[in-house]
């Protein structure tokens, strides 16, 4: 009996750490661009762009529009995809079309945690979004994690579709 009950308390213990807020939303913007945090800009995706969303996702995208942050030619974008059955925030900072940084803001699934550390995030640093729509870099796989890479994947390439669109919108490309 005391061994199962210490190993239901090391399984408790390991869940517990498994997920959490790392990073508010407002703490990341306020990092990204100094503490002078633009105002929210908004993208209301037209027929094309929902089309390139779900290509990415697999699925459409939840919102009917997509809020980011915009100064000069850096743009934050705070994103939601499922991991295997909840929904991993994640922040991008993208400058010049090319991803300048990734954070994991909120992580809220048993597994596949460990796509919040540098190890992982900083593999996504200079990416850019391929004609193919797929990222220019290749990117490791955390053995336990792999539904969790692969939402935070996902997440990426269409922060740097969004930014494109920004991008286009305004006549920068």
């Amino acid at each position: 009996m005391k061994y199962i009950l210490t190993l239901l308390l090391l399984l408790f213990i390991n869940s517990a750490q498994a997920g959490g807020v790392y990073q508010t939303q407002e703490s990341f913007l306020a990092e990204v661009f100094s503490k002078d945090i633009p105002k929210p800009e908004v993208i209301w995706p037209d027929k094309t762009l929902k089309k390139k969303i779900a290509a990415i996702l697999g699925h459409k995208y939840k919102s009917l529009r997509i809020r980011y942050w915009k100064k000069n030619n850096r743009t934050a974008w705070v994103l939601e995809e499922i991991g295997k059955d909840k929904p991993i925030t994640t922040g991008f900072v993208i400058n010049n079309q090319k991803i300048e940084s990734v954070r994991v803001l909120i992580f809220r699934e048993s597994r596949g945690w460990e796509v919040r550390h540098t190890f992982f995030t900083e593999q996504f640093d200079d990416a850019i979004l391929e004609d193919d729509m797929e990222l220019s870099r290749n990117i490791n796989n955390i053995s336990g994690a792999t539904l969790s890479v692969r939402a935070v994947k996902k997440l990426a390439r269409l922060a740097l579709l969004l930014d494109m669109h920004v991008s286009v919108k305004q006549g920068k490309s």
